[in-house]
């Protein structure tokens, strides 16, 4: 029977760390869960000490950033499904039924559905687009679920990038055309975007993604990132 290792990668996410965790626990069927893996990078805030206080809680610390931290996770996960999820979004009722139904169809690695914890009508478009099975509408924030077998295979994330690994390896998968899209929406935080400006950070998300296209190095990428991003 598939069981689903949840991996979060976390920095200093003490707002968020506990919402999720339950969240996760009352929207999945125990049964279906191997274990729920929180791997700290180094965080300064309360969020290891939150995340401890929830029973069955493997809780790993590693070098920051989220490449390393999501390795480490897969390293000591026991399920034969790995469900990548960021700190910051929840995914939909009873997504591990959804996430093994998928598996079971041999489509080995896909998302869900992206919707934004805000009402602007950019966002709410860029949601609606990513129901759609193209590489360019693919990001972190819809988590990642893959089996072991294949993350194995190709590779697991690659380290050298500090940020945008997700996306590094889910162009591996649509290479493989290895990918698939749950139709139930993950909702996810739009903080990133109120803090930047939607504008703004849209804008340099799309020069990232081009950048990547153009064949810039994780380094490029990141000092792209830090420049123009808070």
């Amino acid at each position: 029977m598939n069981k689903i290792s949840i991996i979060i990668p976390v920095l200093n996410e003490a707002e968020y760390i506990g919402r999720l965790i339950s969240h996760v626990q009352l929207n999945s069927e125990q049964s279906n869960i191997a274990e729920i893996i929180v791997v700290d990078g180094g965080s300064h805030d309360d969020t290891v000490k939150i995340a401890s206080e929830f029973s069955g809680i493997k809780i790993l610390k590693t070098d920051r950033g989220r490449a390393i931290q999501m390795n480490s996770g897969a390293e000591q996960a026991t399920g034969d499904i790995l469900y990548f999820l960021h700190a910051d979004s929840f995914p939909p009722e009873n997504f591990d039924k959804k996430i093994i139904a998928r598996i079971s169809k041999s489509k080995p690695a896909g998302c869900f559905q992206l919707k934004f914890d805000d009402d602007h009508w950019w966002l709410r478009l860029a949601g609606w687009f990513t129901q759609f099975n193209w590489r360019i509408c693919r990001g972190g924030d819809q988590s990642l679920f893959i089996s072991r077998s294949l993350f194995k295979d190709i590779g697991k994330f690659n380290t050298s990038y500090l940020i945008y690994e997700d996306n590094d390896l889910i162009q591996k998968l649509y290479d493989r055309r290895a990918f698939t899209v749950i139709k139930s929406p993950i909702i996810s935080s739009a903080r990133c975007y109120r803090k930047n400006g939607v504008w703004r950070l849209q804008f340099h998300f799309w020069a990232i993604y081009l950048k990547k296209w153009l064949g810039a190095s994780a380094d490029d990428i990141y000092h792209y990132y830090k420049r123009n991003i808070i």
